[in-house]
């Protein structure tokens, strides 16, 4: 009886039609977002590379915190233009600490409104310089 029934309803056809109109764009959906967390996480990685070379130039004893906001600014242009835009290069170098920040917007691939996804790194190490040492001889 209940196949009967079936038929006379028109049975189960364009059940495939449906199912697909409903899950491609969630799996597409699943794809996009799967894509724009791996660039969150691939501008991180380019933000810490940036902050370190930035870091390397400005603590050298020579070194400046003007050298490694330029250091910084190369690497982003070599690496990331596309990938972390408005970015931001603060360095700060005292006598015995240097520090470097690198943050940014990460490219959007999702069409949300109000989705700004960022990235930032800091990289921090003692500034270089040349000491006496104090005492006397062992």
């Amino acid at each position: 009886m209940p196949t009967t029934l079936l038929r006379r309803l028109g049975g189960d056809r364009g059940a495939a039609g449906t199912q697909l109109v409903l899950v491609v764009p969630a799996l597409l959906l699943i794809a996009l977002l799967t894509v724009q967390f791996a660039l969150v996480w691939h501008a991180r990685h380019i933000a810490q590379y940036a902050a370190q070379r930035a870091l390397a130039a400005a603590r050298t004893e020579h070194g400046t915190a003007a050298d490694g906001r330029t250091q910084a600014r190369r690497s982003l242009a070599a690496l990331g233009s596309r990938v972390l835009t408005a970015v931001s290069v603060t360095a700060e170098r005292t006598a015995t600490q240097t520090t470097v920040r690198v943050q940014g917007a990460v490219i959007r691939v999702l069409p949300v409104p109000g989705l700004v996804l960022h990235a930032s790194a800091t990289a921090s190490g003692p500034t270089e310089r040349i000491t006496t040492p104090t005492g006397g001889r062992p």
